[in-house]
């Protein structure tokens, strides 16, 4: 991607506020009295704004409902969404005028959802367009709040729609930016705002077609969208403000000592992720990668803490566990059988099983005498997977080659994440010696070829008492 040559020394920060960092009257005070401190040092601010704390999920649960015909449960949700907003709007320290202002946009968009969910239930269908478009009127009402506040204390800002700004394809639920188109509309808008002192205020988790149609990016959402404005006005930096002090050494709801982690790099972030930890999706962190641009995770209730930077800068702590995760609710699939042994094409028939069922697996394990191989599915996978694959090795089964297609349900995958783990001796020894002073027994083991993780398959039962021992000794006591 084609950087933007700045005009002057002064490169924008970009600041995105989640969920529940904006989800009450007191979040938004708290929100806008951080963005107007660091005004102050940073005089060129991009803010984007997610939705109210549950109110994607109250969107979602009225457009499904409306669909199925269920008219109390969908204008239940609907007066939930109403209610919050108008609430949070009476709590706010606002002028007559402004407060009237926003109640009216407020209403304007709950009579949309309304009509919306009218014409849903009379299709008797709801669309994955028809859900991007509902969707996205939880950031549309939010960015309105914000503003608001910001006007009442005299900041100068704008509100800005980001279906006017990210273009996206047409995959709707999931869609994926159109960088060079995204990035010369930025451009054109926010800079002559930035040059004027205008804070814009935008909608994150939104974008739309070339042909002007809502979409939304999925997972992490607004975290994207904050790092893709990140990218096309080379950024200084992008915080992003949540409810934790950064990330974690492990899940504090398991572990009690879990710390925040000072530095990661992104390769370690993507592991975390895909491993299970509640930090920032994959695809957030592309453009900031591309670009060289640090990300910060910061907690808007304890705003004086650093938080956690993230950035290309490989982590000083090579060969060490800077981490332990837990991917909850997957099963173990095995492929066992002697007449395994030296047959080309018994592995890709399997994972090509697998993939006809769209599943997707998180860890895989393969003895060396090759006479098995296991696999980890999400749960809600298994008894898609296990047919499929019963389907394809059919003929295997039957002459004996395969013994066995297994699936063991309620497993763990814990992983302990750092950098260079693979060239380090003893990383290894040292997880399982944690564990086993606990006697907790490990059903399989894999370690990542991109050296930042090493992963166990345990008991439901046990996975807790694995993620405590391996924080504990691997990265409390090996400091």
């Amino acid at each position: 991607m084609v950087k933007m040559k700045t005009t002057n020394n002064i490169r924008p920060l970009v600041m995105k506020f989640g969920g529940t960092s904006v989800g009450s009257a007191e979040a938004i005070t708290q929100a806008v009295d951080i963005i107007i401190t660091h005004r102050e040092t940073h005089p060129q601010l991009v803010v984007v704004v997610s939705a109210m704390s549950e109110i994607t999920n109250h969107l979602l649960a009225s457009a499904t409902a409306a669909a199925a015909g269920r008219w109390k449960d969908y204008t239940q949700a609907v007066s939930y969404i109403e209610n919050k907003h108008m609430d949070t709007i009476n709590q706010l320290e606002l002028s007559n005028a402004i407060h009237q202002s926003l109640a009216a946009d407020i209403r304007g968009f709950i009579k949309q959802l309304r009509n919306y969910c009218a014409s849903i239930e009379t299709m008797g269908e709801v669309t994955k367009r028809g859900l991007d478009t509902i969707t996205s009127l939880g950031e549309r009402m939010n960015v309105r709040q914000i503003s608001a506040l910001l006007q009442e204390k005299g900041i100068a800002n704008q509100t800005i729609d980001a279906a006017d700004i990210i273009i996206t394809d047409d995959t709707y639920q999931n869609a994926q930016p159109l960088l060079e188109l995204t990035c010369e509309r930025i451009r054109e808008i926010i800079p002559p705002m930035l040059k004027k002192g205008t804070i814009p205020v935008i909608t994150g988790f939104i974008g739309a077609t070339t042909t002007g149609i809502t979409t939304t990016l999925g997972r992490g959402g607004s975290d994207y969208s904050a790092s893709i404005l990140g990218n096309c006005l080379d950024a200084q930096a992008v915080w992003t403000w949540t409810d934790v002090d950064g990330v974690m050494t492990a899940d504090p709801r398991i572990v009690p000592d879990a710390r925040v982690i000072e530095k990661l790099s992104f390769d370690e972030v993507s592991e975390m992720a895909y491993f299970g930890a509640k930090v920032l999706h994959p695809k957030t962190m592309r453009p900031l990668i591309d670009s060289h641009i640090p990300l910060w995770v910061k907690n808007t209730f304890n705003s004086t803490q650093a938080g956690t930077r993230i950035s290309n800068a490989p982590s000083k702590k090579i060969g060490k566990i800077t981490c332990v995760t837990a991917i909850q609710d997957v099963c173990l699939i095995t492929v066992r059988g002697k007449g395994m042994l030296g047959v080309p094409g018994v592995a890709a028939r399997t994972f090509s099983a697998v993939a006809k069922m769209h599943a997707s697996v998180l860890m895989i394990s393969q003895s060396s005498s090759e006479q098995s191989i296991c696999f980890v599915i999400s749960s809600q996978d298994q008894a898609d997977v296990v047919a499929s694959l019963e389907n394809e090795l059919v003929f295997e089964l039957q002459r004996g080659d395969i013994d066995a297609i297994h699936a063991t349900p309620n497993v763990v995958i814990v992983t302990g994440i750092g950098a260079g783990m693979r060239n380090t001796p003893g990383v290894s020894a040292k997880i399982f010696s944690a564990v086993g002073a606990k006697h907790i027994n490990i059903i399989a083991i894999a370690q990542g070829s991109s050296e930042f993780s090493i992963s166990l398959v345990v008991d439901k039962k046990d996975a807790d008492e694995t993620v405590r021992q391996i924080h504990k000794e691997v990265i409390i006591n090996d400091q």
